[in-house]
């Protein structure tokens, strides 16, 4: 049974940096400042970071020890969210692709939870 919950977990992992990849692809073409850097060929792990503008930054780490979602403002961090609630701002961001935002549009706000 753990084999197979490891086995699950890893799976999860490869499919959340691969998305991550995809995100920071299509928000570069959208005008944002966006990476996504893996470590190694096994897509265990990766740092994803973009830019909203204003010196508004958002990190997203994630491997098998967890996941984190950091949102900072002036070298401030203001959010910091793990596991569960952290793939949750993903939707957040992932939609300002979807609704095509550019970071000149965007609101003012601190936190991405006005796109909910």
């Amino acid at each position: 049974m753990f084999l197979r919950l490891a086995e699950q977990h890893r799976q999860f992992v490869q499919d959340l940096v691969m998305n991550l990849q995809a995100l920071a692809i299509v928000l570069e073409r959208q005008g944002y400042l966006a990476s996504c850097y893996t470590c190694g060929g096994q897509m265990n792990s990766a740092s994803f970071m973009v830019s909203l503008g204003d010196n508004h930054l958002i990190r997203f780490l994630v491997s098998d020890y967890g996941i984190t979602w950091t949102e900072m403002r002036d070298d401030r961090e203001l959010m910091k969210l793990e596991g569960a609630e952290a793939i949750s701002q993903l939707q957040d961001l992932a939609n300002l692709v979807k609704h095509q935002i550019k970071p000149a549009q965007q609101r003012p706000a601190i936190a991405l939870e006005s796109f909910r």
